[in-house]
């Protein structure tokens, strides 16, 4: 990274820490994109230079995850089928206590959830992001290579559905998680179970429901 990069990152990482500190403090919708700018000693233009919207000044930490069932899935392991990739995958997660999962008591971190998920207009856009990578995840579950006569032939309704079931999983073990630190349990005693939830319910993507 340049020197002129570099400068730009680090002024996008103490804009967005200001607006975020100062969200935490009154509220999403109290704070205004000008309470921002007068924070950060910047012009309301060169805010919106760094950030589209007010709500990507605490959702580009989303933002690094977007696409990444997707990536896990087209980068597995020869011979790995797609779905034990993503356990994989969320299992590491819960070990090193990826906020993602849900399973990181880091007070600032259980407040940035409360944040999100008790604001309607970051909330949505939340979900907005959870809808491209269903999409993008459906598009790696289907065959890249020509298939066999003796193959089934892909399944684009069938790769939606999969990805939407375990994208589903994925997000209801996180929410979980992160209701039982938020009630005060800490995520060193709760990991075991929320390995054993996890392993759990993907064997209930492999199985299917009872």
């Amino acid at each position: 990274m340049g020197l002129r990069e570099l400068k730009k990152q680090r002024t996008f990482d103490a804009v967005s820490s200001i607006a975020i500190a100062m969200f935490l403090d009154r509220g999403f919708d109290q704070v205004s994109v000008s309470d921002i700018a007068a924070a950060a000693e910047i012009s309301k233009p060169t805010l919106f230079r760094y950030f589209a919207a007010k709500e990507d000044l605490v959702l580009h930490r989303f933002a690094d995850h977007a696409g990444e069932p997707a990536r896990v899935v087209a980068a597995r392991a020869a011979g790995q089928s797609p779905l034990d990739a993503l356990q994989q995958h969320f299992i590491a997660g819960l070990l090193r206590r990826d906020p993602v999962t849900g399973l990181n008591d880091t007070p600032e971190v259980l407040a940035f959830h409360d944040l999100v998920f008790s604001t309607p207009a970051l909330a949505t856009r939340v979900h907005e992001y959870q809808s491209r990578d269903e999409q993008s995840l459906a598009t790696a579950l289907l065959p890249t290579t020509p298939t066999p006569a003796v193959a089934p032939v892909p399944d684009p309704l069938g790769a939606r559905l999969a990805a939407a079931q375990i994208l589903a999983v994925q997000r209801v073990l996180a929410r979980e998680n992160w209701r039982r630190l938020a009630a005060g349990e800490s995520a060193e005693t709760l990991a075991p179970a929320a390995i054993e939830a996890a392993n759990r319910a993907f064997t209930q993507l492999r199985t299917g429901l009872p």
